[in-house]
């Protein structure tokens, strides 16, 4: 039985990752251990209900990590900035991969930013290119195999936060021209390739792929969501002006959005990995329920 330690458990592409490692059944001869930081979170609750041990741990503090990867012989390991800041994220993230290292974790899957190995200068696509360097020397060091995947845009990302406030009001608000395109991918899709690396550790091992689902402009994105929502959605190009009042790390990267692009093979990785059941955008926004979305009562998560 392997075991695998998934951190962000209780998140979009932990939980995704633990639930499609899960879905694989006892014969897959996977045992999921989850890590949280509240086990007794009603999203860990279900993870529990569906197989897995719950395993409290806290990235700044290494007495828990160390307990948590007791025992893991693989590691799906996720950080981010936002909540904190990317100095937080890059020091949390080393901290991961070293305790990975010394319980002698054989395999880290870490999920880092399509494009941040390019130099982008986008503040925390560069924090996760520093927990990619520093996952690789530590393996290097330890022998410990790894793996990077990168995944594009996030689709669940239209379902709260500002834009889903926009789409409420019939805008697709996003700052980006109609015609640029845009690759993407929902979080099911990430930890259904992530649990298909930690299972095929060997074709995997020593690889970094960018992931994607669907590429799609604006104005496509746009229309897809107004067929799936039953309700009429015009995109609105956001200048990125008000977008960096917000938040220079998100304006930094819509700016290389439009420079430069997001581009992923998602043709090639469609028809290399076909068992991911890579979703197409009108797929995804088909299955999201924009009734109670687009309700005023709905406090974006």
């Amino acid at each position: 039985m392997l075991t695998v330690a998934v951190t962000g458990a209780t998140g979009a592409q932990g939980g995704a990752t633990a639930r499609a490692l899960l879905a694989a059944g006892p014969h897959a001869g996977i045992h999921v251990r989850a890590l949280t930081r509240d086990p007794a979170a009603p999203a860990a609750r279900a993870l529990l209900a569906l197989g897995a041990e719950l395993r409290c741990a806290d990235f700044d503090d290494r007495v828990s990590l160390d307990a948590a990867l007791a025992g893991a012989d693989a590691l799906f390991a996720v950080t981010t900035p936002f909540g904190t800041d990317t100095a937080t994220e890059t020091r949390q993230g080393t901290a991961l991969v070293d305790a990975a290292a010394a319980a002698g974790v054989a395999h880290t899957v870490f999920t880092s930013a399509a494009h941040a190995d390019r130099d982008t200068g986008v503040p925390h696509y560069d924090s996760k290119h520093l927990i990619e360097r520093h996952l690789r020397a530590t393996a290097a060091a330890s022998g410990m195999a790894w793996t990077v995947i990168a995944p594009a845009a996030f689709m669940d990302n239209y379902t709260a936060g500002w834009t889903l406030e926009a789409l409420r009001d019939g805008t697709f608000a996003w700052p980006m021209a109609a015609d640029v395109p845009l690759t993407l991918i929902p979080a099911d899709d990430i930890g259904a390739f992530a649990a298909l690396t930690l299972r095929r550790r060997e074709e995997f091992a020593g690889r970094r792929i960018d992931i994607a689902s669907d590429e799609l402009t604006p104005d496509a994105i746009a229309r897809a969501l107004a067929a799936a929502s039953g309700r009429p959605v015009a995109h609105h190009e956001v200048p990125l002006h008000v977008v960096r009042r917000h938040s220079a790390d998100l304006a930094a990267m819509f700016t290389y959005f439009a420079d430069h692009g997001l581009d992923v093979d998602v043709a090639g990785l469609r028809h290399s990995y076909p068992e991911v059941g890579w979703q197409r955008f009108g797929e995804w926004a088909a299955r999201q329920d924009w009734s109670a979305l687009m309700s005023d009562e709905t406090v974006p998560s």
